[in-house]
């Protein structure tokens, strides 16, 4: 049974990466922060419906706090599928932007993902056989008014993508990245009324994340071992 670490577990689209990728067969860690009883709510609905699951809490912007919750989990053996989905936004214009907002959502966001990535990579090369899945925005790949913070967060996970796909490549690890759009659920409803996203999005409407989980299920599997280095936007045809 291979082993995946879903980090922000808790949020929207983390839920619906984890259940889907338990529904693979896979043993899921399911991670969170501040949110722990929806990560045990996440856990006991998977494992409810026949999968494997585990809830574990780490903040992701400690290396200290990330290091000792890593090196739990490979107690148990190594991790093969990662997804970096941490991540959150305190969005202001760049000229009313206090430095806490800026360094606060690199942190989560690129500095999380450090964290969480590098100490995992070794045991992951020992398999020849590895998934790493980065969650980044469209606004990492368009940029965003009043995100520069999100945004310069999100392209650099894009970058980090590409460079550590090149590294990893001849060891059996693939590297991608998701660049979503607008999704439906708590972060989206809180920047986008339903006129705006009309607007916005070609398709007329808010992605699921159910579609954002189905495609990085894809990318965790033997099918998908060609693909690597890449950023898959799923944002309704907006870029």
């Amino acid at each position: 049974m291979k082993r995946a670490l879903v980090t922000g577990g808790s949020g929207d689209i983390g839920q619906a990466i984890c259940k889907q990728l338990a529904h693979e067969g896979m043993h899921v860690y399911v991670h969170s922060h501040q949110n722990t009883d929806i990560a045990r709510q996440v856990v006991s609905q998977i494992r409810s419906d026949g999968g494997s699951a585990v809830e574990i809490g780490f903040d992701v912007t400690s290396q200290g706090d990330t290091h000792r919750a890593i090196n739990s989990i490979l107690q148990d053996g190594e991790i093969q599928v990662l997804v970096n989905n941490a991540g959150f936004h305190d969005d202001a214009v760049m000229a009313g932007m206090n430095e806490k907002q800026w360094h606060s959502v690199i942190d989560v966001c690129l500095n999380g993902f450090y964290h969480v990535t590098q100490p995992l990579l070794l045991p992951m090369i020992s398999t020849r056989w590895g998934r790493i899945i980065n969650i980044s925005s469209i606004a990492g790949v368009m940029g965003n008014r009043g995100q520069a913070n999100y945004a310069a967060a999100k392209a650099g996970l894009v970058g980090a993508t590409k460079s550590l796909a090149i590294e990893l490549a001849s060891r059996g690890i693939t590297v991608n990245a998701i660049a979503p759009g607008i999704i439906a659920g708590k972060m989206g409803e809180k920047v986008f009324g339903k006129e705006k996203i009309r607007q916005l999005v070609p398709m007329q409407r808010a992605g699921s994340p159910d579609e954002v989980a189905a495609v990085i299920k894809f990318l965790s599997t033997d099918e998908a071992s060609y693909i690597s280095g890449q950023v898959i936007g799923v944002n309704g045809a907006m870029a």
